[in-house]
């Protein structure tokens, strides 16, 4: 089981790829999924522990289903 870190870092980091795949900066993300551009910030950079809530929302600003945003796989 990974570590608490191990978690956010895996996930901030596939939030960054996906967003950067798709040409997104984080104020354009955080506009789609009505969160604040400095939680995304955060969140990418691993500072936050997300809600299930939250989770939900930047899939559907990035339109992937949950399950993407935990797949080990590289977007690029």
């Amino acid at each position: 089981m990974a570590s608490k870190q191990e978690i956010l870092v895996k996930f901030g980091h596939k939030v960054r790829d996906l967003r950067k795949k798709i040409g997104l900066s984080q104020e354009q993300l955080s506009f789609r999924a009505d969160l604040h551009r400095t939680y995304i910030g955060m969140i990418e950079r691993a500072e936050k522990n997300i809600t299930l809530v939250n989770i939900e929302k930047i899939a559907n600003a990035l339109n992937v289903e949950v399950k993407t945003l935990f797949d080990d796989d590289k977007t690029e």
